[in-house]
């Protein structure tokens, strides 16, 4: 047996000791550090309306439509959120997402949130220029969905693919909804010009979603429902709704473009969408289209986002005009359904005040036909808007 030289060992277990204290201290060096960061907005309204039918309940007053309380995680290559709104004593889950980032061109993300589909996708419903979301988009386009959606952008193009599920998913278990309804989207935008003041992008949307959830059980998953308020959060009355009974499959198309120089940006955009039918009933075909005239009268340009395909927040300090024109139509005669057309023209004027604050005047005429069941209507309407975001 070989005799033990304890001077070695010791040296051996000393130099083995810092060995692992070394690794342990590069290994805590390269590893991501958990970056939490704190979210939220809070919109104080005020709105004159003025209706030509009072049978609609379109009356003036103020509130606060939205107050939102979230939080975001950043760990290395994850990311996640977690976003809660109270609006009018009504709590809600908003944004609920997890997000895997490949490198930078590359990512999947996965939960509840608004899949990517045509150019309003790039800001949320508080962020819109007009203060409202078009009443086309508000149609023709999803709500937040539990699904999976994998982006990927370069220098020229972005590409998102999405698989869906109804949004009665979030609210209802199956046993209630039975069998729940599927789909997926799809948006493909080429922007060859992207620098500040010297923007163009063409898209090209699509998507194909099973009939939903309906709480009558002869209408469950043989229906849709596609609707729009009337411009204000003030008070919340349906403009349009079009309930598509007997529907089988809902297939969707909507090009867009957007086009800025200096301090001009215009957007359009195109919404089509077909549903087809059971026992051979005609198909019904709603259609829609905006077009946005944006002008900053202080500031230097629009800057584009690059990760959601669109104009960013404009800096602190900078005004702007903005000028709108929507019509959407929720009423085809060939498929006996009438849920009415609608023709909205807007003018606003939007102030960036700082980092944390926006204020938005929006003044608009909104009039809707041949919706069944109800008389033609008009709106006009004053609004303004303070907006704090955190």
């Amino acid at each position: 047996m070989l005799p033990i030289n304890y001077n070695v060992m010791k040296k051996l277990l000393t130099m083995m000791v810092m060995g692992l204290m070394m690794a342990s201290f590069m290994q805590a060096q390269d590893a991501p550090k958990l970056e939490v960061k704190p979210s939220g907005r809070i919109l104080f309204d005020a709105a004159y309306l003025s209706s030509q039918n009072q049978k609609d309940e379109l009356k003036s007053g103020v509130g606060i439509p939205d107050v939102r309380v979230g939080v975001g995680f950043t760990y290395g290559k994850w990311k996640a959120k977690v976003d809660m709104g109270y609006a009018y004593g009504k709590i809600g889950m908003k944004d609920v997402w997890l997000q895997y980032t490949f490198d930078q061109k590359n990512f999947l993300r996965g939960g509840y949130f608004i899949h990517q589909y045509g150019y309003q996708s790039c800001t949320s419903s508080s962020f819109k220029e007009t203060m409202e979301e078009p009443q086309s988009n508000a149609a023709f386009n999803n709500d937040r969905m539990i699904g999976l959606m994998y982006e990927h952008k370069t220098k020229d193009f972005l590409a998102t693919v999405s698989a869906v599920v109804e949004t009665d998913a979030m609210k209802q278990t199956t046993d209630v909804t039975g069998s729940e309804g599927i789909g997926a989207l799809t948006r493909l935008v080429w922007h060859p010009h992207t620098e500040r003041g010297n923007i163009f992008h063409v898209g090209i949307s699509g998507g194909i979603e099973g009939a939903r959830y309906n709480s009558k059980e002869e209408l469950n998953h043989k229906q849709f429902t596609l609707a729009a308020n009337w411009p204000t959060r003030v008070a919340k009355i349906k403009a349009q709704q079009a309930m598509i009974d007997e529907a089988k499959t809902m297939y969707k198309f909507s090009p867009e473009v957007l086009f800025s120089k200096g301090r001009f940006a215009a957007v359009g955009q195109y919404f089509l969408n077909k549903v087809t039918r059971r026992n051979d009933l005609s198909a019904f075909n709603g259609s829609g289209a905006y077009v946005t005239l944006r002008g900053l009268l202080k500031g230097n340009g629009y800057v584009y986002t690059m990760n959601d395909g669109g104009i960013d927040t404009p800096d602190p300090g900078f005004m702007e005009l903005v000028l709108q024109y929507n019509y959407t139509s929720l009423s085809d005669y060939r498929a006996g359904i009438y849920g009415g057309y609608l023709n909205d023209w807007t003018l606003g004027y939007d102030y960036y005040i700082n980092k944390y604050m926006i204020w938005r005047v929006r003044a608009s005429y909104t009039r809707v036909t041949n919706r069944a069941g109800f008389e033609n209507n008009e709106l006009y309407a004053l609004e303004t808007r303070l907006q704090v975001k955190f």
